[in-house]
């Protein structure tokens, strides 16, 4: 089986409703290619840009994408509908970044914890007007993707679920197996590591 990631340009064709996407599971569980293909075609970007965010090199990602699905459609008989399906697929992922960055032997980076309370905050320009600006902020978005991949797995899985993938901390909490409190606790520890770091970039007078 083939995944072929980025293949799928345009709108997500998500199933559209509970009784829909619950169709398609029930004939996934009787190993039907077509209606996986569905679920391949209406998820694989959305796994794939979680997976680019929590390794570093895009072929990794790419295989570990594949993994996801076909450990999705082997499995299918164990998946007992009590999340969704994209839950279920984002929890197999999580559990295959990890699993490959123990394989590489690459010990997560834990962050210390930093005090919020500071209040600082940093503003970026509107800079649609100001070309020299555009280079600056292109710089900035790599700061800020350093910065996310400083952290250790179990905060960088929580910030980009929840704020790229536009998950809420009950979905995050199924899809990795903690409880809600964790959840908040790691986001806002992830939040604030993110905020140190535009703290330091920007006293540097980049």
């Amino acid at each position: 089986m083939v995944i072929c990631v980025g293949a799928v340009r345009g709108k997500l064709r998500e199933p559209r409703d509970q009784a829909s996407e619950s169709a398609i599971v029930d004939r996934c569980r009787k190993q039907d290619f077509e209606a996986f293909g569905q679920l391949v075609d209406a998820y694989q970007n959305r796994v794939f840009g979680f997976i680019r965010r929590m390794v570093t090199n895009a072929d990794e990602a790419a295989d570990i994408t594949q993994d996801v699905f076909i450990r999705a459609f082997q499995n299918f008989d164990r998946f007992d509908g009590r999340c969704s399906v994209r839950t279920w697929l984002f929890r197999i992922a999580y559990h295959l970044c990890v699993d490959r960055a123990r394989k590489n032997a690459r010990a997560p980076h834990e962050v210390g914890l930093y005090d919020p309370t500071d209040g600082d905050e940093v503003d970026v320009a509107d800079s649609r007007w100001q070309p020299e600006q555009l280079v600056i902020d292109e710089e900035l978005m790599s700061i800020v993707e350093e910065g996310i991949r400083s952290m250790s797995e179990k905060l960088r899985s929580v910030l980009i679920l929840h704020d790229k993938e536009d998950m809420g901390y009950e979905e995050i909490a199924q899809t990795l197996g903690l409880p809600v409190g964790t959840v908040k606790s790691r986001l806002f520890l992830a939040r604030a590591h993110l905020q140190d770091v535009l703290k330091r970039y920007m006293e540097t007078g980049a």
